[in-house]
């Protein structure tokens, strides 16, 4: 435990994650890949939470767009987060690890419902929770849904899982001389209009002060190393640059 420089965190992953090389839904290998990446943060001492959004599954804004009304698109969306949470948990506990989903809308069949302090006394009793069904509310996306489980169970980095190694100041897939920046503020990233997270998750973090750490999950051992405090990615903090 003293070697790790955060001692719980929120660890945000996007559907498009469980995918792998798959056009749709979940990849076996990867979900097993990712689950081993969370044992081993947690074998180390950390407390580890989870948000998985569900994007490999169905997108509600992107049917929302095509006519479907927003709430139903949003809530087909949550439940997709559920499916992906308990696929997690399913991946975890075949290597020996102690999960808990907790669901932000009532689905007691296959999980918990999602109340704060449960939540924290799970992540106390080393088990790793998996919070699912974002905030529970359409128009919110699991971005916001990961800021605020962060800032309710008190976490000391939130960790946003990407397909790049960090914020550039524009798409390093289509720009060579795209720039990565190391940290930023939230301010800098909300002015530039850095389109990582959604505005509503930055200004959570933000206002509760609550460092973002986004990084490129597909480097094996990347989180432990991450939570032994290497500089890894982007750090996003405060409002001024080392507040």
């Amino acid at each position: 435990m003293s070697q790790l420089a955060y001692r719980r965190v929120l660890l945000k992953l996007s559907g498009e994650a469980l995918m792998g090389d798959e056009d749709y839904g979940i990849d076996p290998k990867v979900i097993t890949r990712l689950a081993r990446e969370v044992i081993e943060a947690q074998q180390a001492g950390a407390e580890v939470g989870v948000v998985i959004g569900g994007g490999n599954i169905f997108r509600g804004a992107g049917l929302a767009a095509g006519g479907m009304d927003r709430v139903t698109g949003d809530q087909m969306g949550m439940l997709a987060t559920v499916i992906n949470a308990l696929a997690m948990q399913d991946a975890l506990e075949k290597l020996g690890a102690r999960v808990r989903v907790m669901s932000a809308i009532k689905i007691n069949d296959v999980c918990e419902d999602y109340i704060r302090r449960r939540a924290i006394r799970h992540l106390e009793k080393g088990r790793i929770g998996i919070f699912a069904a974002g905030t529970g509310n359409p128009f919110f996306t699991t971005d916001s849904g990961a800021a605020l489980r962060a800032i309710e169970i008190g976490a000391d980095l939130l960790l946003k899982a990407t397909k790049v190694d960090g914020v550039y100041d524009k798409d390093p897939k289509k720009h060579a001389d795209a720039v990565r920046f190391d940290s930023l503020t939230y301010d800098d990233v909300i002015s530039r209009d850095l389109q990582v997270m959604d505005t509503a998750a930055f200004a959570l973090c933000r206002d509760s002060d609550l460092p973002l750490r986004i990084f490129d999950m597909s480097q094996p051992g990347v989180l432990l190393r991450i939570l032994k405090g290497e500089a890894i990615g982007t750090l996003v903090r405060g409002r001024t640059p080392g507040h």
